[in-house]
């Protein structure tokens, strides 16, 4: 688990690279670039196979009903992307929690995009952090607490073009590269105008099972 304060300094290490790369963002968008996925629609509720599956009595504690969750990261597709591009970073980001499910950085500039469970532990893909579960360098779903007001999270899926071949983040075996080194990385890029543009898509997912179920 992590403290409330350092959720409080990661989501505001989010926040600011978001606010700081705003206006390329606004020029790479209206140049082209965009991020889409046949995983799930943009501002849609997310699929079951995209949500942590944590077994409790046989049952999914982070599903709606119960049901067993893939936990696989989606399918994402991009195009567009704005010239001088190097490499790319994807990002999940729940905005609600302030919690970071994934981060795969050093993706070659050359890709259009990630396959379905791309997010696997040991992705030829490119490099991963340590997600803020904690259980290692790969992608794991959304799992919002039942019950817990706001019921439904927000999930944001981040793609930035870099104009740098690869980053360098620190991590050893003890202590692995997690969102928090990923996101000063970035925040550095972006004040040495590394950062060319981003493009997002939206999910909603809740734990609380309906009214009457």
């Amino acid at each position: 688990m992590i403290s409330a304060s350092t959720k409080y300094t990661r989501t505001l290490a989010f926040l600011g690279l978001a606010i700081g790369v705003s206006s390329i963002t606004a020029q790479a968008q209206y140049g082209g670039f965009q991020l889409r996925s046949s995983t799930f629609t943009n501002d849609s509720v997310l699929p079951i196979g995209m949500i942590l599956n944590n077994q409790v009595s046989g049952v999914n504690t982070c599903s709606i009903n119960g049901a067993a969750g893939g936990d696989t990261s989606p399918e994402l597709s991009w195009s567009g992307a704005p010239f001088g591009t190097q490499s790319f970073v994807v990002v999940t980001y729940d905005v609600t929690a302030g919690f970071t499910h994934w981060g795969i950085y050093n993706i070659k500039g050359t890709a259009t995009g990630l396959p379905a469970n791309a997010g696997v532990a040991g992705s030829t893909f490119g490099q991963q952090i340590e997600n803020d579960f904690g259980l290692g360098k790969e992608y794991d779903g959304p799992c919002p607490p039942a019950g817990i007001a706001p019921e439904s999270h927000e999930y944001v899926f981040t793609v930035y073009a870099l104009s740098v071949p690869k980053l360098t983040l620190t991590g050893s075996a003890n202590f692995p590269s997690n969102a928090e080194v990923l996101y000063h990385a970035l925040i550095a890029a972006g004040r040495e105008d590394e950062i060319l543009g981003t493009a997002s898509l939206t999910g909603f997912y809740s734990s609380t099972p309906l009214a009457g179920n």
